[in-house]
């Protein structure tokens, strides 16, 4: 029990310390990210079925985005052993789940399906690279390819095979290509976004403090910062100098953030990692 207790000290998990992955995944833009990334998952219908047929959002918002917080926390600084854990479980629950049919087309769709878990998987990692960057997030050259190509690793734990899963930012962009005549954006996806953007709040938290407008403004922004076809789709006009528009208040918005203590801003499961990392050095004077 000792030597394992040793054994798991001393894991840097699936990505380490000297990965793109820890710096991107533990910056303050992926606060703006996880809006971007979920808008831009609702515009694939099959996708947004599963997720209206599967899940109590509106009824425990704050608890779903405090699980997926602890997921990436998980995933990107746990242990290896608590990744592939924590893959195991999400395995478990996306198997256990009923087929369902996607009420406009028809069509039926499994969560489970790799077509839908590549879409998810790949529109979260482009999300947390293009954010992190329109931010201001510092990226040598090849960084960004390095980035999607250990994020693989976290497809894996979802039941994806590395080699079906986009590996360069160019693969991303041919993937996009490739799967947009598919992707719309359905009733009831523009039903759950009007929901997002007000979504149930305590009467005290609506009057007494500025949440309700905070997350409307971060939820304009991460549709303002959408790819220009999945705004299109959305049906969002094009507006001269919108891009530059949105990166320049993103950038505003990591700044406010970056001057937040990390107690507050950083996700748990980095903190932990960061004392692992430390219990690890004399191991490798």
């Amino acid at each position: 029990m000792v030597a394992l207790a040793t054994e798991q000290a001393q894991d840097a998990g699936l990505f380490g310390p000297d990965s793109v992955t820890w710096r991107v995944n533990g910056d303050q833009s992926m606060a703006i990210a996880g809006f971007r990334a979920l808008l831009l998952q609702a515009v694939h219908p099959l996708v947004m079925a599963g997720f209206n047929d599967n899940t109590v959002w509106f009824d425990d918002m704050w608890g779903r985005l405090q699980r997926t917080g602890d997921w990436v926390g998980t995933v990107t600084y746990g242990t290896t052993a608590e990744a592939e854990k924590a893959g195991r479980v999400l395995r478990r629950v996306h198997a256990s789940l009923p087929e369902g049919v996607e009420p406009e087309s028809g069509l039926p769709y499994r969560v489970d399906d790799p077509e839908l878990l590549r879409w998810v998987h790949v529109t979260e990692v482009e999300s947390f690279l293009s954010t992190y960057r329109r931010c201001g997030g510092v990226l040598r050259r090849g960084e960004g390819d390095q980035y999607v190509d250990e994020m693989r690793a976290s497809a894996e734990l979802v039941g994806l095979e590395r080699h079906t899963v986009p590996a360069s930012e160019a693969e991303i962009q041919d993937y996009y290509d490739y799967v947009q005549p598919q992707l719309r954006v359905s009733k009831v996806a523009r039903n759950n976004t009007l929901k997002f953007i007000r979504p149930p709040m305590p009467r005290w938290v609506r009057l007494g403090t500025p949440a309700r407008p905070a997350w409307a403004g971060m939820v304009g922004l991460g549709i303002a910062m959408l790819p220009p076809w999945a705004r299109r789709l959305y049906g969002l006009p094009a507006i001269p100098g919108a891009d530059l528009l949105a990166t320049a208040n993103a950038y505003a918005v990591r700044r406010v953030l970056a001057s937040v203590p990390l107690v507050i801003t950083s996700n748990p499961a980095y903190g932990r990692a960061l004392r692992r990392m430390r219990s690890l050095q004399p191991a490798l004077v």
